[in-house]
Formats: C-alpha cells, structure tokens, sequence
C-alpha cells in the first residue's frame, strides 16, 4: 500500500495522452443538442477526442446520445490494416476472433457520462501460445474505466476525500478506490527508491478497538515521501518493509526517528544497528514523567 501521489506524477508523465484529456475535457466546449444539430455535436466531440485522447491503431467511430439522453456513447474501431497487441507479452499478434462490445467509462464532459464502446478483439499469440484478449492502450485489463479516467479521479482524491470526489462525478466510492489502486499500483511497479539516509516509523489508527497500520517514511532532506505500510504494528509487519527495500539498501540507512513501541526498537535493533536511532521527544517526556510519578509515589509512601 502507498499514498496517492507515489506515483501519480510520473504516471502523467509516462501517458501525455491522458494529460491531456484531464486538461482539454476540462475546459472544452461541446453544445448538447437534441435538434438537428446532434450531428454536429458529435463530430465536436469526436474532434475533441481525437486532440486530446488519440491512440495508434484505433479511430473513433461515431459519437451518440444514449436513449435517456445522460450520456454520451463513442463507438471505436481498430484501424485498418492495425494489429491486435497481446495482453501477456505486449508484442503484435494474429487476429483469432472478436468478443461482443465492451463499455469504458470515461472522464464526464459537462455534466454527461461519456463511454467508449469497443468490441474487444482475441489474438492468437504464437509467443504465448495461447488465445488471450488484446490490450487496448486506453484500458487497464478487466477494470471498467479508461486509464485518463481512474488519473482524472486519483489526482481529485488527493485534494478531497474519495466520498467528496465519487459525489462530484457522481460515480461510486469503489470506482474512486479502484482509480486510486490503479495508480498507486503503477507509481510501485515504477518506483525507483535510490538511496536513502533517513526513516521514520510510526503508527496509526484507522478504526476502533486498535486498528493500527505501521507507516515507513524518508524523511532525507531533499526527500520526504511515504515508503511503506503495513497492517498493524508487529515485528512481522515492520520487517515487511526491510523486505521490500533489501538488505543492502537497509544497510546503508544513517538515522532512524521512531517512538518507544518494543517491536519498532526490536527491529530497528536487528535490521538497522549501525544507524543513529532518535527517539520521539513526546515519548521520551512521557516517560521521564510516568518514572518521576513513580519516584513521587514512593517518597511519600516511604515518608508516611
């Protein structure tokens, strides 16, 4: 698990093509009209798409209204001559058949769902030796919205709670997690940790009847960026981290800033013993004063 902005960024940077639909939706014009003029309106659209969200091998159709007139449905079509990429070795391969029409939602556009209608097609990859489904560039395997969507939706999480943002696009908390997983997923599968001279653990609680999660962050000075976390806060649950990161990186850690709780020390102890520990000041006081408490009690108990 990580936070929303490990790897949000570079993921923008990695699909300009999604860039681009976040920013060109976002301040595009589009008349909705249900006259004649609905042709027009959705070659506007099509225009629109084909500026900010356009993929090799593939055009956009057509453009319509669905029945109740609250979305808007965009047809795609494989280019011809184009072919399928298989969705295990990511290499072009031989056609084997089509499935039915496949719905990708897509980011709104003034107030309008927009969806993505693609029939997907089968590939017989002679590398895999086997008959898969094509990958599809704007789509992430079984997941029902597009990549520029689930962004569009992760980099709004990061400025509101997810229930705030599924109630602003009036979609779901499950999909505003899935677009979350989605990017937070990329941004671990593209993570470069480098080096790193400093960590801080510590724990929270996320629910009743102590519910806590570990927290593993570098906190180096040109670097402050969560690492790590862990369900509960255990010696098996703060080693998980140093085996995330490897023992040579573990090794090369200068300073460690933790509280007081026996399993951090204990760990911190056994993976980080030639590193400088500084302990939290607010436990240390604690402590200090709890052992004065205690002297206290004594003193009087031994002068009575």
């Amino acid at each position: 698990m990580a936070s929303v902005v490990e790897g949000a960024d570079d993921l923008l940077a990695e699909h300009p093509q999604d860039i681009e639909a976040e920013v060109d939706l976002g301040v595009a014009w589009f008349m909705v009209e249900s006259s004649p003029q609905l042709a027009s309106s959705a070659m506007e659209l099509i225009t629109i798409l084909n500026r900010c969200h356009r993929f090799r091998g593939f055009v956009y159709h057509h453009a319509r209204f669905s029945p109740d007139k609250k979305s808007i449905e965009v047809s795609v079509r494989p280019r011809k001559g184009s072919a399928a990429i298989c969705s295990r070795c990511h290499q072009p391969a031989a056609g084997y058949d089509q499935l039915t029409e496949r719905r990708f939602e897509f980011i709104p556009l003034w107030g309008f769902f927009v969806f993505l209608f693609y029939a997907m097609r089968r590939v017989n990859c002679h590398r895999c030796r086997i008959v898969v489904v094509e990958e599809v560039p704007w789509g992430d395997g079984k997941r029902s919205l597009t990549k520029a969507y689930m962004l569009y939706l992760a980099r709004w999480a990061r400025r509101v709670s997810w229930k705030e943002t599924a109630q602003a696009f009036r979609t779901s908390w499950d999909k505003v997690f899935d677009a979350v997983e989605h990017v937070v997923t990329w941004g671990l599968e593209h993570r470069v940790l480098g080096q790193i001279d400093a960590i801080g653990v510590d724990e929270i609680q996320y629910a009743k009847g102590h519910k806590y999660l570990t927290l593993v962050y570098q906190i180096d000075l040109d670097v402050t960026r969560l690492l790590w976390v862990g369900k509960e806060r255990t010696i098996e649950s703060f080693q998980g981290f140093f085996t995330v990161i490897g023992e040579e990186a573990a090794s090369n850690i200068v300073f460690v800033c933790s509280d007081m709780w026996e399993p951090y020390l204990k760990v911190i102890r056994e993976k980080c013993s030639e590193a400088l520990h500084i302990l939290d000041r607010f436990h240390i006081v604690a402590k200090m004063n709890k052992a004065l408490d205690e002297v206290r009690a004594l003193f009087i108990f031994a002068t009575m």
